[in-house]
């Protein structure tokens, strides 16, 4: 089955109305009537789609990319491949949110049931599928179009999103929320989580931070468990995945676009920033912190308390802030006490 996605989309628009809607110039010589359909990420953006670019660590995505039409920077526009359209602006971030808004007006607002207000029986809508086999708890309310497998059971107060795919034997507890989501098989999450509301996506400037459309969702594999008030938020263009078997405790922040593997464990008050990647079988200890577009190798382990800023090695052990090797974070520790317990000549 093909999921029809959460979101509407407008368009296509041509290529001189997406510049003038978002203040970009473009290259000389481009078609301005050629159309652009969607946007997608360099790396699986087609020839019908408009990308763009603001981080120079992807620059060797841009130089690969197929997009129809990019958004960049005047100084990186030569980076792109010939076959690209550019659209160059002063600042391509808050030139890619205007074109969100352009494309997907409806996604600056979450989804959640989705069910219309003169509804007389607002709690399950007739459009959703859900298994004879499944029990849905007084209060909870489950949104047009969704679809619940076998033997899964959705709590009192839990909220079931507009077009919300759930698998079988799951448990989704009570006054909890899951929207924009794809959920797999034997999937447990506790009271109170909060699945696939927006990411912290906003360009930011002096004049005022703009919003930026969240499009993508929530994929949570099979077998993986989500703790008691954990946040997931969607993702941005691309999806926020969870893989298969992963365990997440209670309070842990899962940013937009973030990419978790199989069978990793993230302790209480974590956070993961957007755009990062664990690969499988991480674990990551109480209230520690990976930044942004920051892999962490498989099978690391990141140390309660330590905060990552850089790439981590496969099998790497890291503790302290900023994260460094566990065995060199220890010495430093241990030559810190000591120093503490000299006396004073």
């Amino acid at each position: 089955m093909i999921h029809p996605g959460f979101f509407d989309r407008a368009g296509p628009f041509t290529i001189d109305v997406i510049a003038q809607a978002i203040g970009a110039t473009l290259s000389e010589g481009a078609d301005r009537d050629r159309e652009i359909e969607d946007i997608r990420p360099l790396h699986s953006a087609g020839p019908e789609h408009l990308s763009f670019f603001d981080n120079a660590k992807y620059a060797s995505a841009l130089g690969l990319t197929h997009a129809g039409a990019c958004i960049v920077a005047s100084s990186f526009a030569n980076r792109a491949p010939p076959s690209t359209i550019i659209m160059t602006a002063s600042v391509p971030y808050r030139s890619f949110a205007r074109a969100m808004t352009l494309f997907y007006a409806d996604a600056l607002h979450t989804k959640a049931a989705n069910v219309p207000a003169n509804l007389s029986t607002p709690f399950v809508h007739e459009t959703a599928k859900i298994s004879a086999s499944c029990v849905i708890e007084p209060g909870a309310v489950v949104g047009r179009e969704a679809v619940i497998g076998d033997r899964t059971k959705v709590a009192a107060g839990a909220v079931v999103g507009y077009r919300v795919m759930i698998g079988e034997d799951c448990y989704i507890g009570a006054n909890s929320t899951v929207t924009h989501a794809l959920v797999g098989d034997r999937v447990i999450i506790h009271p109170g989580a909060r699945i696939g509301q927006d990411g912290f996506g906003f360009a930011m400037g002096k004049q005022g931070h703009e919003k930026i459309a969240q499009i993508g969702c929530v994929r949570i594999g099979n077998d993986v468990e989500i703790g008691a008030n954990t946040t997931v938020d969607r993702g941005s263009l691309a999806d926020t995945i969870i893989g298969d078997g992963t365990k997440i405790d209670n309070l842990v922040q899962i940013a937009h676009n973030v990419v978790i593997g199989k069978h990793c464990v993230i302790v209480a008050q974590s956070g993961i920033a957007g755009s990062s990647q664990l690969g499988d079988y991480v674990v990551m200890g109480a209230q520690s912190g990976i930044l942004g577009h920051v892999k962490i190798g498989q099978g690391a382990q990141i140390a309660g308390m330590a905060h990552v800023k850089d790439d981590v090695p496969a099998g790497a052990r890291m503790g302290g802030t900023p994260a460094r090797p566990f065995a060199e974070w220890a010495r430093e520790v241990a030559a810190l006490k000591l120093l503490g317990r000299r006396r004073s000549p």
